[in-house]
């Protein structure tokens, strides 16, 4: 195994990568597989039980969580100074931390739109901000990756909030990956469709059958898995795909192809 980490491209041997919204769905399942490929991974959540529950199913490696609201930006340079001193300098950063508001936007105010961005935008810049500096980077390659959304691409109604943030984040790594290209940082963002996490499965349980179908029915291949966004990001943090940025990977089992 020690000889695939070394020579695979896929690999993330040694990389020390930090992960935020990982005490559930995507960014649990991200902070798995990135230390199942060899990653020492630093996790970033508010829920402090379900943040141990996250630690508790990762492979063997030096890992570190801390718990903590992103949105509380005047505290980020201390996690990350900590973590660098526990850890070494970051080759890693996945922004899965993220809150949806499903309404119409004639009843979205300023404080949910507010909300919305503080988490699923402002915190992801301000951290990669922080973390690109040259004490807190590894100075041979980096990758950075967004979680945004199909939302981000096409309208969905109800989502206006939500859709506009996750467009926010896809627009603002393509202008950001041309600002850290020359530090040999790579930035990308991934769109998953709908997946099946627990909060999903919550949500279909209150559903009618017709209506779940329905859902189903706009998905070529199904719904999709948290492992399925996974790999993705475990593809873009390796060094197989150093020579990918600005690109927003779409993971939705065919629904944007039709």
């Amino acid at each position: 195994m020690d000889e695939f980490y070394m020579h695979s491209p896929f690999s993330l041997k040694n990389k020390n990568i930090i992960i935020t919204g990982a005490s559930s769905g995507i960014g649990r399942q991200c902070a798995i597989s990135c230390s199942q490929m060899g990653a020492n991974v630093v996790l970033i959540a508010r829920n402090e039980q379900r943040l141990k529950e996250t630690y508790q199913k990762l492979a063997p490696g030096n890992h570190l969580n801390f718990c903590q609201d992103i949105t509380e930006y005047n505290k980020l340079k201390d996690i990350v100074n900590e973590a660098v001193s526990k850890v070494g300098q970051f080759a890693g950063f996945v922004h899965s931390a993220g809150i949806e508001i499903t309404l119409p936007a004639r009843s979205m105010n300023s404080k949910k739109y507010e909300q919305l961005f503080a988490t699923n935008v402002i915190s992801g810049f301000e951290i990669a901000k922080i973390i690109s500096n040259k004490k807190y980077i590894n100075p041979q390659r980096a990758s950075f990756v967004f979680m945004a959304s199909i939302v981000g691409i096409f309208g969905v109604k109800g989502l206006v909030g939500y859709s506009s943030s996750k467009g926010a984040l896809i627009a603002g790594s393509r202008s950001l990956s041309l600002e850290l290209a020359a530090r040999n940082i790579t930035v990308n963002c991934i769109s998953p469709g709908l997946i099946m996490t627990e909060l999903m499965k919550k949500f279909f349980s209150k559903l009618e059958n017709d209506q779940i179908e329905n859902r189903v029915r706009a998905y070529p291949l199904g719904i999709g898995q948290t492992e399925d966004v996974a790999n993705a990001c475990v593809f873009l943090l390796s060094d197989a795909a150093k020579w990918i940025t600005g690109t927003n990977l779409v993971v939705d089992g065919g629904r944007s192809a039709q």
